[in-house]
């Protein structure tokens, strides 16, 4: 089943976005020019590290649905890039319902790809801000069951959400709808990991227009204060993995972890 009827709306070609920059990454072709002109400039390891986050969230959606998680709130989803979200999780839980969010109009071009639902479960997608979480979790509830646990998505996300814009009050006015047994799915860029290279990728960002707060891994971890990290816990993206294969060993500038809302 499908539900919402997105409706076109301006994309500014004159700004990079980072839905765009990031499928520029991924080596999608559904960027401008000026996105490509901010990924160009990154240094290669973003590439990886797009990857990575990618392979975090196919593993980490498919251990959930695995567990009975049936419902997903995927905020920052970006330009579809198969498997979506939707297509792991219903593979295991064919009645699984997926809520999509992103900012950035181009997004709602791909719609229809978000939406294609199994017959047994739901998708839908909203145009909406994650710095707007009650506009979010408004639209949400006419699809999700907030009676229930629900698998919180936030990809590669946080990191464009600086300090002066209170990403801790947004993730926790989020996780404060959830009840208990839900989870949270959070990957992060690391300013300590590689610091030089998280300063290099700040600045080329910057040039483009688009503010970045990589943390540390202690300000990483108070994103999941007040939940119960799951084993492995917080650590780097290729390093997270549940009942699958170890991926191979890489480094990483990106933190990544899932915990359980109590």
């Amino acid at each position: 089943m499908t539900t919402g009827t997105p409706s076109p709306q301006q994309i500014d070609t004159s700004k990079a976005h980072p839905a765009r920059v990031y499928d520029w990454l991924l080596g999608g072709k559904d960027n401008y020019p000026v996105d490509e002109a901010v990924a160009e400039k990154l240094p290669a390891e973003a590439r990886d590290a797009a990857r990575q986050n990618r392979e975090f969230m196919h593993r980490a959606a498919a251990w959930l649905a695995g567990e009975g998680i049936d419902q997903f709130l995927d905020i920052g989803t970006g330009i579809p890039t198969e498997p979506n979200l939707h297509q792991i999780v219903q593979r295991l839980a064919p009645t699984a319902k997926v809520v999509y969010t992103d900012n950035d109009p181009i997004v709602l071009r791909h719609a229809e790809a978000l939406l294609v639902s199994r017959p047994e479960g739901a998708t839908d997608y909203i145009q909406a801000d994650v710095r707007k979480p009650r506009e979010i979790l408004e639209h949400a509830r006419g699809v999700l069951d907030f009676g229930r646990p629900i698998a919180l998505s936030l990809i590669a996300l946080m990191h464009f959400i600086p300090d002066d814009q209170d990403p801790y009050g947004i993730v926790s006015d989020l996780l404060a709808a959830l009840p208990p047994g839900s989870h949270l799915v959070l990957s992060h860029a690391a300013s300590d990991l590689y610091p030089e290279l998280a300063e290099q990728v700040t600045a080329e960002y910057a040039k483009g227009g688009i503010r970045l707060g990589f943390r540390t891994r202690p300000e990483v971890d108070r994103f999941f204060d007040g939940l119960d990290l799951v084993d492995p816990g917080l650590v780097t993206a290729p390093e997270w993995f549940k009942s699958t294969p170890s991926p191979s060993p890489e480094g990483s500038g990106i933190y990544a972890g899932v915990a359980r809302v109590r």
